[in-house]
């Protein structure tokens, strides 16, 4: 797995835009999506699009994690 960051603006709070990350598969060569991590939910779009777009809260993904225990 392939993963870069779109814009990396340095601060260690996340601003009102958060960050972005290309994630790619391990040749570097197909996109498999992107990931949006903000201050208020994390989103997951698959492929170029923004189609199949998947958000969560902070607390709907902590959950998820801790059902996975």
């Amino acid at each position: 797995m392939k993963v870069s960051i779109k814009d990396l603006s340095v601060s260690m709070e996340l601003g009102n835009n958060g960050i972005e990350l290309d994630v790619y598969d391990a040749s570097g060569k197909k996109h498999l999506g992107d990931l949006r991590i903000g201050k208020a939910t994390i989103t997951w779009s698959k492929g170029k699009a923004s189609v199949n777009v998947v958000q969560k809260s902070w607390a709907q993904l902590i959950e998820w994690f801790q059902s996975k225990r």
